[in-house]
């Protein structure tokens, strides 16, 4: 089992910037990809990005050149560093994690094998 914790929501002017939080914990051995989501209300979930454990960075369209994702090994912690926000990027975000082999998609849900709470993130226009 893996235990996954995200902080660093909250409200955030638009243009602003926000850093998400995602820290893991368990049989953190199993996995080697992390995900983020969101999803937004009466929306589906939507892909943000992901990262290996090989360092490959994958992003969603949406957030190409303004979301950053990122790793401290150390702390098993991953961070989606959130910049030019919009009100389009209000959702509850949520990262996920599992064993993604090469061959699956790390921008489907069911790639991954554990979810966190999910945090909100509210933009003000």
């Amino acid at each position: 089992q893996v235990q996954l914790v995200e902080s660093g929501g909250g409200l955030v002017q638009a243009g602003g910037s926000l850093r998400l939080s995602c820290a893991a914990s368990g049989s953190i051995g199993s996995i080697d990809a992390m995900g983020w989501f969101r999803q937004a209300p009466g929306k589906e979930r939507e892909f943000v990005g992901a990262i290996r454990w090989t360092g490959d960075l994958h992003y969603g369209d949406s957030v190409k050149g303004r979301f950053t994702i990122s790793r401290d090994n150390a702390k098993n912690t991953v961070y989606l560093q959130m910049s030019s926000v919009t009100p389009e990027d209000a959702a509850i975000y949520y990262c996920a994690v599992g064993h993604v082999s090469a061959a699956m998609a790390v921008h489907t849900t069911n790639s991954y094998d554990y979810w966190g709470q999910g945090t909100q993130v509210t933009v003000s226009s």
